[in-house]
């Protein structure tokens, strides 16, 4: 698995793929698209998010799943960290008033709290830490594979009440139905998909800054980004990295307590702690309407900042320990 672009998010602690994005969304607030461009670029959009959801199923190694699942304990509790403690964080957040959170950013956090682990950042922040690398490639891994279906079910249950909520045959059509044909073509081309690194990567990045692009233009053409203020801002980065905190140390913790060792201890903390930004904005051009989900994109965004700055700390941490 390829680990050069994540080890130099390391050394600088800012993702690329965040500037990127962030450069994206300043376009979309100055330069929106309009009219029949608009109307391509939702076009674009729709096929930038089959692309991506394809290429995750034809990518996914079901040798590498089934090895993995062989560690139970330390399976499930990242998959319980990931699919119930960290929702019950996003539920407690919709408790703060709307005078000092939106409501729009709330549906955000509670989105955000819903979301697959990530899958790069999990492995390469657990290899520096010394802990269990192969435990954390199944993981990060059975965790985006079960948030194909879990995370649209658990949005539609959980935020059926904003009604931005996109509906059944689009979850189908853009998300699931590619993700199948991706895996029942895995034999056929996913070694070549996984030797071509480079250039999936550029075709995932490419569709998720496009699919930010337009997820914020629609936003700033119906006027939905007048709400949002520096102090709110400040207040959602305050908030996201309360979440952060709890649940790094619930996953530390807790792996203490389930008699996990050192290895699986630190495969837990990095993988039941992060939030994919990768999956997370084209699942939320699906999931919500658009002006919904630029707000909603806000969060997801923020936290993966946050995540990967302080992950990479307590990596270095963790490894000088050990030397």
């Amino acid at each position: 698995m390829p680990v050069v672009a994540p080890v130099r998010i390391l050394r600088g602690w800012v993702d690329p793929l965040v500037v990127l994005i962030l450069s994206a969304l300043l376009l979309g607030l100055l330069l929106p698209a309009r009219g029949t461009a608009a109307d391509v670029l939702d076009v674009l959009r729709t096929a930038a998010i089959v692309l991506l959801f394809f290429l995750y199923g034809a990518r996914m190694s079901t040798e590498e799943i089934r090895a993995g699942l062989r560690n139970w304990r330390l399976q499930g509790s990242m998959l319980a960290a990931t699919y119930v403690a960290f929702p019950v964080f996003g539920l407690l957040v919709q408790l703060l008033p709307d005078t000092l959170v939106a409501p729009e950013v709330k549906t955000g956090l509670l989105y955000l709290s819903l979301l697959p682990s990530t899958v790069q950042a999990s492995i390469v922040f657990t290899s520096v830490a010394r802990g269990n690398v192969a435990g954390a490639i199944t993981g990060a891994t059975l965790s985006n594979l079960v948030g194909i279906v879990l995370t649209p079910l658990l949005v539609g249950l959980l935020l059926a009440r904003t009604g931005g909520v996109g509906n059944p045959a689009g979850i189908l059509l853009q998300l699931l139905l590619p993700f199948v044909v991706g895996r029942l073509l895995h034999r056929r081309i996913g070694p070549w998909v996984r030797a071509h690194a480079r250039l999936t990567r550029v075709a995932d990045r490419g569709s998720i800054v496009l699919i930010a692009y337009a997820s914020v233009s629609a936003a700033t053409v119906s006027g939905a980004w007048a709400h949002v203020t520096w102090v709110a801002v400040v207040v959602l980065v305050l908030v996201c990295a309360a979440m952060l905190a709890s649940m790094l140390l619930l996953t530390w913790t807790g792996g203490g307590r389930l008699g996990l060792d050192r290895g699986d201890r630190i495969a837990l903390l990095m993988c039941g702690s992060k939030k994919s930004l990768a999956t997370g904005l084209p699942m939320a051009a699906v999931l919500f309407s658009p002006t919904l989900a630029a707000s909603v994109a806000l969060p997801v965004i923020v936290f993966h900042q946050l995540q990967l700055a302080t992950c990479a700390v307590l990596a270095r941490r963790l490894s000088s320990q050990v030397e």
